[in-house]
């Protein structure tokens, strides 16, 4: 049923020797590999029979006639023109099927964008996306299964394959008042949340919440089982040598913080150590002293809006996703927002962003200021984006309906080496107008695809230009967005949304690790290992 098998890795492509046992496993020549290969690699592997059909990221039968990508917490499953089920013995790696090609299966490990962590470098934090580093620790080493007569797919939640929501809140705006009040808002609903909260009060804002000042009440939200997390280590910056002092004499303020979000431009974060010096043994050691487990990957898969709910599904990440969620829009702030999604998102290169933040900041400049300097960097900047965005405007068939690359393999949760030791990586969804976001159309779809998002919130964002929070003043709820979260804790309330903690989503994730399959001397597709996961045959 298999033609060929080919290795391919950023260096070199070759044949890799595979071998039939009972027509029911495919098994690679793992003498022939050198998993040193680097930091990525790649299984070629042509079928001599079509692909019919996969299972997709919602658990539902697709045609290849459309792209297929699939995750480690997605189903690994593929139907053959014979009848027969394929499916991998492990979860590890990306499973990739290009619609034009129906006979071949891509089995990718680490590709470029599929596990992204954000570096800023130099003097200026200019931001680089790289992957994350992984060293392959396999559990068993891969395997394709075939079997007439069944295959085994597993839930995402602790709820038989319900969908997911989970909420990692940024603290830039809490205040003692507005925390007591989200907290009352969130156990009325029945909504848990993993709240960031600065450790030190060093603060532009007198006002701005502490555990130094407010323990007593961020307490308060870890007896309702909310994970609290760090948000960095205070809201403004220290000096270098202050900063990396806090670092490591940080003291644990409870024994159970695992989570870390970076904040702004700290030195001590992960996306900046390196640019200041810090070698990765020494960070990591730091981490692992303080039981810091799990760390943001600072990036977003895109915005929330209408139709843009699930990160597991890469379709939802594209220009016309994206515009038709704009639809109630003025048709300038839908120009304006499209704008900025080709640039932050189609692109998402740094060259092209750069342009885009150099064009507006030198059209300030040069309207309000009157700073006619300004005016050569405004103009050059100005012709090589219009050029960018005119050329996807253009050709806007070709491009409007191409996942955005960071989205592409739909990152979640994903493990990085930082000297020896794993730490998890965490991708969110940024999430700040709540009547779009959690509206009742998008919390169905959600459901209906089985969905998964992490939100990326500011819960008590004050700033009369974001629209949909929270807050309709800093005492009041907002009344359109207190239904949407009234309709979405009916729906946890039912079992049809798991809530959990991002601690908690990791700790049930992890075990997806530890799955291996086998098949037995009947032919069928059995377990071998499982860590309490649900799980379901299909036949």
């Amino acid at each position: 049923m298999i033609n060929s098998i080919k290795i391919i890795t950023s260096e070199i492509t070759e044949n890799l020797n595979f071998s039939f046992v009972n027509k029911a496993k495919c098994i690679f020549n793992f003498e022939q590999l050198n998993l040193d290969y680097g930091n990525s690699f790649t299984f070629e592997i042509n079928f001599d029979l079509t692909i019919l059909e996969y299972r997709n990221h919602d658990y539902n039968w697709v045609s290849t006639k459309s792209n297929y990508v699939a995750n480690q917490f997605c189903p690994k499953i593929l139907k053959l023109q014979n009848g027969f089920f394929v499916q991998s013995n492990i979860t590890d790696g990306i499973w990739e099927i290009d619609k034009n090609n129906n006979k071949q299966l891509l089995w990718k490990f680490n590709p470029q964008h599929a596990n992204p962590i954000t570096n800023y470098q130099g003097i200026n934090n200019t931001k680089s996306v790289e992957s994350a580093i992984q060293k392959f620790r396999f559990q068993q080493f891969p395997v394709l299964l075939f079997s007439l007569k069944n295959a085994v797919e597993f839930s995402r939640s602790i709820h038989p394959f319900s969908a997911v929501a989970v909420f990692t809140d940024h603290c830039d705006f809490d205040t003692a008042l507005n925390l007591k009040l989200q907290r009352e808002f969130f156990k009325e609903h029945g909504i848990k949340i993993t709240k960031g909260f600065f450790l030190n009060h060093f603060s532009k804002r007198d006002d701005n919440a502490s555990f130094q000042n407010d323990y007593k009440e961020l307490l308060k939200w870890q007896k309702e089982a909310h994970e609290l997390c760090y948000h960095s280590l205070s809201q403004s910056i220290k000096s270098v040598d202050e900063s990396l002092d806090d670092f490591y004499t940080l003291n644990p303020p409870l024994s159970n913080i695992k989570t870390w979000i970076d904040h702004g431009y700290q030195p001590y974060n992960l996306s900046l150590y390196k640019n200041n010096n810090i070698e990765n043994k020494v960070f990591e050691s730091n981490l692992i002293n303080k039981n810091i487990k799990i760390l943001w990957n600072y990036i977003d898969s895109g915005t929330a809006t209408v139709g843009v709910i699930n990160q597991l599904n890469p379709q939802q990440f594209s220009l016309s996703s994206f515009y038709n969620g704009s639809s109630n829009e003025s048709f300038i702030t839908r120009i304006q927002l499209l704008i900025k999604n080709i640039v932050f998102h189609h692109y998402g290169n740094e060259v092209i962003i750069n342009r885009y933040k150099k064009t507006s900041t030198h059209f300030k400049k040069l309207i309000y200021n009157k700073n006619i300097s300004s005016f050569f960097t405004f103009s050059k900047n100005f012709v090589l984006i219009s050029f960018s965005i005119i050329k996807v405007l253009l050709f806007w068939s070709r491009h409007k309906n191409i996942p955005f690359k960071l989205a592409k393999f739909s990152p979640l949760v994903f493990k990085h080496t930082i000297s020896e030791n794993d730490f998890y990586i965490f991708q969110t969804l940024e999430m700040l107008d709540f009547k779009k976001s959690l509206k009742k159309e998008n919390i169905d779809l959600l459901i209906l695809e089985n969905g998964v998002f992490i939100a990326h919130t500011y819960f008590s964002v004050p700033l009369k230009y974001h629209r949909g929070k929270l807050f309709k003043s800093e005492t009041s709820i907002d009344s359109e967005v207190k239904h949407n979260f009234t309709y979405l804790g009916q729906k946890i309330k039912n079992n049809e949304i798991w809530n959990p903690t991002l601690s908690e989503l990791i700790d049930y994730w992890s075990k997806f690790e530890k799955i291996i399959l086998d098949v037995n001397q009947v032919g069928e597709i059995v377990i071998k290992n499982n860590e309490d996961l649900v799980f379901r045959i299909i036949n």
